[in-house]
């Protein structure tokens, strides 16, 4: 069996405010599905963001208590380009979400920045330094 990764699921607290910042990222999120309990959305590559409010989680695993002390989970976006990785901050921060790391030229290689989603996740957005 090949393992294959399906789908990242995010459980959130607010949905409509959950999916208002992964569209501004560029998430391809359906229309009028702000109110639904559970959400997909495929990403190019065929990999999907999965959804779910608190308390649908909750409808399954009642015991279900949300994690505290720091982000739930880390996404990271490729953006193809630095200049793409600054662009992508600067339209995020226009629309109400300010870079948590600013963008900066890791040693590992990459531009590389941090945006927090409305739960306090990490969202990495890199991508490849040029080589001299």
């Amino acid at each position: 069996m090949t393992l294959r990764l399906g789908f990242i699921g995010i459980v959130t607290t607010d949905m409509r405010a959950s999916l208002a910042f992964y569209r501004a990222l560029g998430v391809p999120v359906p229309d009028g599905v702000d109110d639904a309990p559970h959400v997909d959305a495929t990403l190019d590559g065929g990999v999907a963001l999965a959804w779910d409010t608190v308390d649908t989680i909750r409808s399954f695993d009642p015991a279900y208590e949300p994690p505290t002390g720091g982000h739930r989970i880390a996404l990271a976006f490729d953006q193809g380009t630095p200049d793409a990785v600054d662009a992508t901050v600067a339209s995020l921060a226009a629309q109400g979400y300010p870079p948590h790391v600013a963008p900066w030229d890791a040693p590992w290689g990459q531009r590389y920045a941090t945006v927090l989603d409305p739960d306090g996740n990490s969202v990495d957005l890199y991508a490849l330094l040029p080589t001299s």
